[in-house]
């Protein structure tokens, strides 16, 4: 798959790196060309100078043509903007956003754009919010056996009820945060854009689950 990455600081860098050893194809974009030696001599990648959020640039690293689109410059405004015009110019579904001002959060919940706030951020975070099947384990049971796990959801299921995400995957939805809030499911409540749905799943049926709510939901 091919990914496109804004920012090529220690963040970006290491992303990079992961996503080109995982085998994926990763272009990455930084307005100083002297970044990319972050990257190393290993790395086989696209490395394009620019703007993260100027359309030339975004077409020249394969925008047309991601999977996914993370932004994560040091600036909290260019990962907004540029996180905008890869979802809604370019289409991209699987985006996300680094962010310094926790008080912005929820202007990326409006957006719909999954963040990673620097104060938890890790490489591994980054990456579970891009990849298919990239929930994030929250609490897990004694047992080991039970996990509520954040799960992405795929565009598609906005506008369809919770009842029709726990009839499909067989998962229950322990609560889903909206515009920065946690509440609990409603009968009546519908899957909304910038929702973070957190099932509760047997650990050994994420998978599937996972699966399932990455694509497009079943008729009904």
């Amino acid at each position: 798959m091919h990914f496109v990455i804004m920012g090529c600081g220690r963040v970006g860098s290491t992303l990079a790196r992961t996503l080109g050893r995982g085998g994926h194809d990763v272009a990455i974009i930084d307005a100083d060309a002297s970044a990319f030696r972050r990257l190393g001599t290993s790395f086989d990648g696209q490395t394009v100078t620019g703007i993260g959020f100027d359309r030339e640039t975004l077409i020249a690293a394969g925008i047309r043509e991601a999977y996914a689109f993370a932004a994560v410059s040091s600036g909290d405004n260019s990962n907004i903007l540029a996180a905008r015009v890869a979802r809604e110019t370019f289409g991209v579904e699987h985006v996300a956003a680094r962010i310094y001002d926790p008080q912005r959060a929820m202007v990326y919940q409006r957006l719909g754009i999954p963040t990673v706030a620097t104060v938890r951020w890790t490489a591994d975070q980054m990456i579970q919010r891009l990849l298919p099947q990239g929930a994030v384990p929250e609490l897990t049971d004694p047992s080991g056996k039970i996990v509520i796990a954040e799960v992405p959801m795929a565009e598609a299921w906005v506008g369809h009820p919770f009842t029709v995400v726990e009839e499909q995957t067989g998962a229950r939805v322990a609560y889903v945060t909206r515009l920065g809030e946690g509440t609990l499911p409603r009968p009546d409540m519908v899957v909304q854009q910038g929702d973070l749905v957190h099932l509760t799943v047997p650990r050994d049926d994420l998978a599937r689950v996972e699966r399932l709510c990455d694509q497009p939901p079943a008729a009904h």
